[in-house]
């Protein structure tokens, strides 16, 4: 879980284009963010198994 005022920072826009940090809505972590879900991989992960993504399903081979 990130801070709270990470958190907001990130939500706003900043002073130029390039100081813009991806960031997972739900848990606020930087690292491992899926640009396609907007999300990180522990939000992706919990959500597809829980049938809550459509059209992701769980790689077997």
């Amino acid at each position: 879980m990130a801070k709270k005022c990470l958190r907001v920072k990130a939500t706003r826009t900043p002073k130029f284009g390039v100081r813009q940090h991806n960031r997972c809505p739900l848990c606020g972590r930087a690292r491992a963010f899926y640009r396609r879900f907007k999300m990180c991989r522990l939000c992706l992960r919990k959500l597809a198994l829980r049938g809550h993504l459509p059209g992701v399903i769980k790689a077997s081979w």
